[in-house]
């Protein structure tokens, strides 16, 4: 009952067997009753216009719905129960105070009101300046949340890309031979490593070929390694590392990469050489390393801004928007004190950065935004 429930409004629940049958009967004579079914979104959307939910915990519902691992899950969960609505708030707080102040100085400007200097104000548009910045800088580890990576693996043919990737992907799924050259299409498998989706691709090996078919198949592996958010360069650890090695890795380097020396099981016949050491080695045969090659994956994912986990990062792009619309208007502010623009201009500046940042959380939203954003919900949430 109200104003417990999910909405606050009253609600009536039917617990009935799970036969499709009579599940279906009991709405059809609901609906015959005068009911009607709800609209994509619609509880959750009555739960953010009651007051029961702000804006970013009602996308949090629906991030929740579609999570693919724990870890997402987790994240979800963390902004339903209010991590970045609270670490919004005192942000949001040192801008209204500024506002507050400077209006004071405007509206009782003949009265005993003091003026706040330029050395002030720029201190008060720091503090929200910095945090915001923060915020916007976590978009880089939360859309790699949200969305998951692309990780391509490269190198010589014959070095044991495919056997590694079937260690990451704990099956056999790509297609393992002793001949160079077996891997002549892209091959794809999304896995979760500490709970971020990471969609793998194993390649062609990489060579000079005159074979049609293998060099279609190079052509698309060095365009994984150019899409590809971070790159596993292979390397054989029983041969000592050719001219190829040595490009391919230069080449990655336009990417995040990780070096893998793989082969560790054979006899290393030859010193390696080359300017950069393997993150890394492996034996994609008996799998030693591999566990060490997955951390070090996490780790390049997650970098220092992981820590943000537990404090409200952003996840969501028109959240980003809000924010670098709120940072521009910042920066307008910041000219308009040197340049010693009017107060009255200057509050302009800082509602217009104001205004971004109720938007996140819907204290001021238009029609057409929530309704863009609970269309995606599923119906009956």
């Amino acid at each position: 009952a109200k104003p417990h429930s999910y909405t606050t409004d009253d609600v009536i629940e039917i617990s009935a067997h799970g036969s499709p049958v009579v599940l279906r009967h009991i709405v059809e004579l609901c609906v015959a009753s005068g009911a009607r079914l709800a609209e994509p979104g619609e509880f959750t959307s009555r739960a953010f216009l009651n007051g029961r939910i702000d804006l970013t915990q009602a996308e949090a519902v629906r991030d929740l719905i579609e999570s693919q691992t724990v870890y997402q899950a987790k994240v979800a969960a963390q902004q339903l129960d209010g991590s970045l609505s609270r670490r919004l708030q005192p942000i949001k707080q040192n801008l209204v105070q500024l506002i507050a102040q400077l209006e004071a100085g405007i509206d009782f400007a003949d009265d005993d009101v003091s003026i706040l200097p330029d050395a002030v104000i720029l201190q008060h548009i720091a503090d929200v300046q910095v945090p915001l910045e923060q915020l916007r800088a976590s978009f880089a580890y939360g859309k790699i949340v949200h969305e998951g990576l692309t990780l391509a693996i490269v190198g010589r043919p014959n070095v044991g890309k495919s056997s590694l990737f079937n260690q990451l992907v704990e099956r056999e799924r790509a297609i393992v031979t002793a001949t160079p050259g077996t891997t002549r299409d892209l091959v794809t498998e999304t896995v979760a490593i500490g709970g971020i989706p990471v969609r793998l691709v194993d390649t062609a090996g990489i060579r000079h070929s005159l074979d049609e078919a293998e060099s279609i198949g190079i052509r698309k592996s060095k365009e994984a390694l150019a899409d590809a958010d971070l790159v596993l360069v292979v390397l054989d650890a029983s041969q000592e590392e050719a001219a190829e090695d040595a490009k391919l890795t230069a080449q990655a380097s336009i990417r995040p990469t990780i070096v893998v020396q793989n082969k560790i099981d054979l006899q290393i016949t030859a010193q390696r050489s080359g300017n950069r050491a393997p993150d890394v080695r492996t034996s994609a045969v008996t799998g030693k390393g591999v566990a060490e090659l997955r951390a070090q994956i996490l780790q390049h994912i997650r970098g220092s801004i992981g820590a943000e986990a537990e404090h409200g990062f952003l996840t969501n792009v028109r959240h980003r928007g809000l924010i670098e619309d709120s940072l521009s208007a910042l920066e307008a502010a910041n000219k308009a004190v040197a340049l010693k623009i009017p107060h009255e201009m200057l509050l302009l500046d800082l509602y217009n950065a104001l205004r971004p940042l109720d938007a996140i959380t819907g204290a001021t939203t238009t029609d057409d935004i929530l309704n863009l954003i609970f269309s995606t919900f599923c119906i009956g949430k």
